[in-house]
């Protein structure tokens, strides 16, 4: 099966602009996850929009593209990649650029799906800890999501789903909830459907792409992992996580 991981990283993030250039052990961000990447996949490739992203990483000897600054979607910016790059791949995967702890374990799951033919999306989940509150559950950067018994996605959503009717005890305590790990994979033979769906009323709500797919009929591949991401959404974080890379 040909790999190829592209990791989208863009400079002029909301909350921390520049995110992708800030230092972890003296080193960029962007740098820590290509060479993660790098362990399991040989074709590793960053789209980004910015040219002082670009030049590091091609500076170290990696390979970067340039897309177009207009992307809503780390996926949208990963599809243009892959069309600008002309390369033959039977899988993409999108690996995140503010993911600094993605480990090689994570990278084998979402390929591991696609050894069942009729996955064509995947995606990674981690279970909510029996001793998370009810206030960790309600988080909305805590994307939750609900699977089939054949492991598909029903939905997604930033609310706490399922609810549960008369509990009272924290939730989490008497039900599996699961946290959705923004890194999906995708067969190739896909793309060019996925770049023609419109956006859907769900996905606008949530403000979660993934939805945009499950509202068009698609099936997601949730593969479920013990081990769990740390990423970087704002300055605080990266000051917390900046000693625990090894």
């Amino acid at each position: 099966m040909r790999i190829l991981t592209i990791i989208p990283a863009r400079y002029a993030s909301t909350r921390f602009p520049g995110k992708p250039l800030a230092l972890i052990q003296g080193r960029p961000m962007i740098l820590h996850v290509v060479e993660r990447a790098l362990r399991l996949t040989p074709d590793v490739v960053v789209a980004t929009d910015d040219e002082r992203i670009q030049s590091v990483v091609v500076q170290q000897g990696y390979e970067a593209i340039m897309t177009s600054g207009v992307h809503t979607s780390g996926t949208s910016r990963c599809l243009e990649a892959y069309e600008r790059l002309g390369r033959e791949a039977d899988v993409l995967i999108n690996l995140q650029g503010d993911e600094p702890f993605i480990s090689e374990a994570h990278i084998r799951l979402l390929i591991d799906a696609f050894d069942d033919p009729s996955v064509e999306i995947a995606t990674l989940a981690q279970p909510f800890p029996k001793e998370a509150t009810n206030e960790d559950l309600a988080n909305p950067n805590a994307v939750k999501v609900v699977r089939a018994t054949s492991g598909r996605a029903l939905y997604f959503s930033r609310s706490v789903i399922p609810y549960l009717r008369g509990v009272e005890e924290p939730w989490a305590s008497k039900h599996e909830y699961l946290k959705h790990i923004g890194l999906y994979a995708f067969r190739t033979s896909l793309l060019q459907r996925l770049q023609s769906l419109p956006p859907s009323p769900l996905e606008q709500g949530e403000s979660l792409e993934q939805l945009r797919w499950l509202s068009a009929g698609l099936q997601i591949q949730v593969q479920l992992t013990d081990e769990a991401t740390i990423g970087v959404d704002t300055p605080e974080d990266l000051a917390h996580i900046t000693t625990l890379i090894p």
